[in-house]
């Protein structure tokens, strides 16, 4: 039996590893928009269709780390790959790209706590 406050959180980190709002997840995979609000609250627990309609539509999401935590988050997995076997051709992509026709006024890195750094080219 999966634990419903920590499918709420595997399911919420879906959303955001997609770059979706509740409501743009909800339409996105053919729900109702109240389904995903009650899943993430704990009211409701998640059905097998509401499960396999996320899998439908995020193929990087694996079955048994969505029901049950176990194995890697896409994320995660492509996170540490790259950290740990960067390859001589990452570099070379990275190098070759042609320079860019503007100059760069400022970059902003938002947090996920609500605070950012700002950063203005002098």
């Amino acid at each position: 039996m999966t634990n419903n406050d920590e499918f709420a959180k595997r399911l919420q980190k879906v959303i955001d590893f997609y770059g979706e709002s509740a409501s743009s997840f909800a339409e996105k995979i053919g729900v109702q928009r109240s389904s995903i609000s009650h899943i993430l609250s704990g009211r409701n627990k998640p059905s097998l269709d509401f499960v396999m309609k996320v899998l439908s539509h995020c193929t990087d999401v694996e079955l048994y780390w969505l029901m049950n935590g176990k194995g890697n988050f896409p994320a995660e997995t492509k996170k540490e790959e790259a950290i740990n076997n960067p390859s001589k051709s990452d570099f070379r992509k990275i190098n070759t790209l042609p320079a860019a026709e503007k100059d760069i006024d400022r970059i902003v890195i938002f947090y996920k706590d609500g605070s950012f750094q700002n950063f203005e080219n002098s």
